[in-house]
């Protein structure tokens, strides 16, 4: 594998950061940008020219992460060769969030019947932010995919503004959509980590009345009453402050936890609503801000990231953190993508995007899950 990258500014236009591909043409282009600077880098038209026969795929953000730095309002590209994996892209619509499982279905039975491909090993996904279910999706993915193909991936980024969200795939820049990468073959080494850092507190609580992302009772009792007495003064100022304050969830007979942002809130049926499913009979409990944890949190994601890959060293690792995490970690920010270098080695390409949601395995025994406040890393070395 050989990867090159290259970022554009307003400022300075694209310049080249790491040049290794000399006249090797790219398999795939990853492209991760501001909403707007999608468009006025001209990317689609700068790269088809250049790279025709190219897989160009990509989404807005909510920040774009170059090697150790974190950008706002830039594009960031990373061109990959690979020398054995075969590669196959696919686009499904989600015009609401109610089109989610339709589009897992679909995007996993294109990947995994490509005619001329065999040994799907992994899918990397990219989705529209908001009109997605992530939960449904990431559920769709995974019984529908083969059982030893893992999904990493994320959901696009608008800054901090949650208006409108953009995907990338050949010739386009649209909303309302998902793409998917299926790489093939038996020469690729995958690895991933998802990992918080965020510190639980106050008791642990059922989940006894929801429906789908929206919650309604913890134990009963009106969950946004909970949730404002436990924030204090922070409540003033929901419903941004619930950025410092997600919700763990994990089902009755697995202690695994899922972390769950709020991203509106309902005074009128005292509700509240996530970016991801909270399930009746679950339980919850609340979390706030560390920032060391954050930093330690991105360093564990990395380190599961590289030991999934045995003896092989990262030579690409692709970094989907919340922007949640950048909010909170502010002029810190670039700490935790310094952590993920210090683990991974110098010689690992770091490319990546600030999401509105992180898709990754929670486990060894589990394909992909909906995560929020996270860093997702998926490292990748070819033999």
């Amino acid at each position: 594998m050989i990867v090159a990258q290259q970022t554009w500014t307003a400022q300075s236009g694209w310049r080249q950061v790491v040049d290794t591909l000399e006249q090797r043409q790219p398999h795939l282009i990853l492209v991760f940008g501001a909403r707007a600077g999608l468009e006025a880098s001209q990317v689609i038209s700068r790269f088809e020219s250049l790279h025709p026969d190219a897989i160009l795929v990509g989404c807005s953000t909510a920040g774009e992460i170059e090697g150790t730095q974190v950008h706002d309002g830039s594009v960031v590209a990373t061109l990959i060769h690979f020398e054995k994996t075969r590669i196959a892209a696919s686009e499904a619509l989600v015009t609401s969030a109610e089109d989610s499982r339709a589009a897992g279905e679909q995007l996993a039975r294109q990947l995994s019947q490509q005619p001329d491909l065999v040994n799907l090993r992994h899918v990397l996904v990219l989705s529209d932010g908001l009109n997605v279910n992530g939960t449904t999706l990431a559920q769709s993915l995974r019984q529908n995919l083969p059982a030893h193909v893992a999904v990493t991936g994320g959901l696009a980024g608008d800054g901090d503004q949650f208006a409108s969200t953009r995907v990338v795939m050949n010739g386009t820049v649209k909303d309302k959509r998902v793409v998917a990468i299926g790489l093939y073959g038996d020469h690729l080494t995958i690895g991933y980590g998802s990992l918080g850092g965020w510190d639980s507190f106050g008791p642990q609580r059922m989940v006894t009345k929801s429906e789908g992302n929206v919650l309604y009772e913890l134990d009963g009792q009106s969950a946004l009453d909970l949730y404002k007495q436990y924030l204090g003064s922070h409540a003033a100022d929901l419903p941004g402050s619930a950025l410092l304050f997600p919700l763990s969830i994990h089902a009755p007979d697995d202690e695994t936890n899922l972390v769950r942002t709020v991203l509106s809130i309902d005074e009128v049926n005292k509700s509240m609503t996530f970016a991801g499913d909270i399930p009746q009979g679950h339980y919850a409990r609340l979390m706030k801000a560390n920032c060391d944890r954050l930093v330690d949190g991105a360093a564990g994601a990395a380190t599961n990231g590289r030991q999934r890959l045995g003896d092989a060293r990262a030579e690409l690792a692709i970094l989907i953190s919340c922007v949640g995490r950048k909010l909170v970690l502010k002029q810190r920010v670039e700490e935790e993508v310094e952590a993920v270098r210090e683990v991974l080695g110098d010689q690992a390409v770091l490319t990546g995007f600030y999401s509105y949601g992180e898709i990754c395995p929670s486990g060894a025994f589990t394909q992909c899950d909906l995560h929020n406040q996270t860093m997702t890393i998926t490292t990748l070395s070819e033999s």
